[in-house]
């Protein structure tokens, strides 16, 4: 897309990275979108151009762990957990760049930003030819999605006790965040359990970079317009905050796409929904618990969370029920049916504790979800899990993240360190 390209630009750099485990899950499946207290590592500075016909590995320590990450709104060639990779780079393709030069021109008009020092910034700018490849859809057909094989990498033990361990350290604040904006603890830590694993991995790709090359560069693909905006819209975002925060832009880390901290926030939900929980009046979610808690549930309160609904109901196993469900499935997150529509239709609900009479006009959305091989399984998804998909909008991701909430809860329940709730948990085994 860029014209006036720097003859260095046809030279590749490879920087070693080390990969985000949920996200090579992510793509392997096909559910992608955009999604997420150890110490978080800042990137080195960049490194100088090489020679002429000369590439170099530039290669960094992984940070220090404390649990496993994943981050399901991206997507990620596989790689072996723990194992690096190297990342393909052009360094100073963005120096006298004519998009660059427009954008920079908008960034002063609107944000009274230094033209000069932004060009300067810009000119230490690397292409990610890597974030460009994980953001291509696969070349091969695209593979059947199993719900089956997605679960059990986000409902399983280990994923489990890191969710139990941090609901145990961070008790106190999960409360206060649940009392004040209406959401429970287990929606928060699935979340940050499905995104980053409680902030084990939270990405090794320069955000600055990344978001760059996918806002001038994104590769050739029927959906290139939109996302460029989005990416555009977010590289702005970011920039804004790293100045408005003191922090050298070049230094932060995340995914791919951008997404940063615990929670995998995007720059610009970063400058929207994050809050500073800590009361130490700034916000830090790469470091910061609290912060990641509190910008979660205030992010789900702000897309319409309700408080105290279900999340989801079972449909009843009979023939009849399921084919009802079968017809209405329409992939549609968004509840359009009431639950009286689906009743009418033959429709029964393997719900006891609910009062059936009372929610006839309950807005519902039919969740299907396949796995070759089985009968596909059907749930009821309600309002609560609509605004799940508003954080990543796959079923998938969101029936994970509900689920491994509960599974966490549940483990604590049976340890006595929580009261026994009534709350069902839809874990179809």
């Amino acid at each position: 897309m860029n014209n006036n390209t720097p003859a260095i630009s046809a030279l590749p750099v490879f920087r070693t990275r080390f990969p985000l485990v949920g996200a090579a899950v992510v793509v392997a499946l096909a559910v992608a979108a955009c999604a997420q207290a150890p110490t978080h590592t800042a990137a080195p500075a960049p490194a100088p151009a090489p020679a002429p016909q000369q590439t170099q590995t530039q290669t960094q320590t992984p940070k220090p762990t404390t649990g496993p990450t994943v981050s399901p709104a991206q997507s990620q060639q596989a790689t072996v957990p723990g194992q690096p990779f190297e990342e393909e780079i052009v360094p100073q393709r963005y120096a006298n760049n004519p998009q660059v030069d427009a954008f920079v021109n908008e960034m002063a008009s609107r944000h009274d930003f230094d033209a000069t020092r932004l060009h300067a910034l810009f000119a230490r700018a690397s292409y990610s030819a890597t974030a460009a490849k994980l953001v291509m859809p696969a070349p091969s057909p695209k593979k059947i999605k199993s719900w089956r094989v997605y679960r059990s990498r986000f409902i399983e033990p280990i994923r489990i006790n890191a969710g139990v361990k941090f609901w145990r350290e961070n008790q106190a604040t999960l409360q206060r965040a649940s009392a004040e904006f209406g959401v429970p603890p287990e929606v928060i830590v699935g979340i940050i359990g499905v995104e980053t694993i409680y902030g084990r991995y939270m990405g090794d790709f320069r955000v600055f970079d990344a978001l760059t090359t996918l806002t001038f560069d994104y590769p050739d693909t029927p959906n290139r317009d939109t996302r460029e905006q989005t990416f555009r819209k977010n590289l702005e975002d970011f920039l804004v905050w790293t100045r408005d925060n003191q922090l050298d832009p070049t230094s932060v880390l995340g995914s791919y796409t951008g997404a940063i901290g615990i929670p995998q926030f995007l720059p610009s939900s970063i400058r929207d929904y994050a809050v500073d929980y800590e009361g130490n009046g700034h916000i830090d979610l790469r470091t910061s618990r609290a912060d990641a808690i509190g910008s979660v549930a205030n992010y789900l309160k702000q897309h319409g969370w309700e408080t105290g609904r279900p999340v989801v109901w079972h449909i009843a196993g009979d023939p009849g029920s399921q084919g009802v469900a079968q017809a209405a499935a329409d992939g549609e997150p968004e509840p359009r049916r009431t639950l009286s529509q689906l009743l009418r239709a033959g429709m029964a609900l393997d719900e006891p504790s609910v009062d059936i009479a009372s929610e006839t006009n309950t807005p519902v959305t039919v969740v299907d979800l396949p796995t070759p091989g089985r009968a596909t399984e059907y749930l009821l998804g309600l309002k609560n899990f609509y605004v799940l998909t508003r954080y990543n909008h796959s079923f998938f991701y969101a029936l994970a993240v509900y689920q491994l909430g509960e599974s966490v809860k549940a483990q604590l329940e049976a340890s006595g360190e929580l009261p026994p709730s009534s709350a069902n948990a839809a874990q179809p085994q």
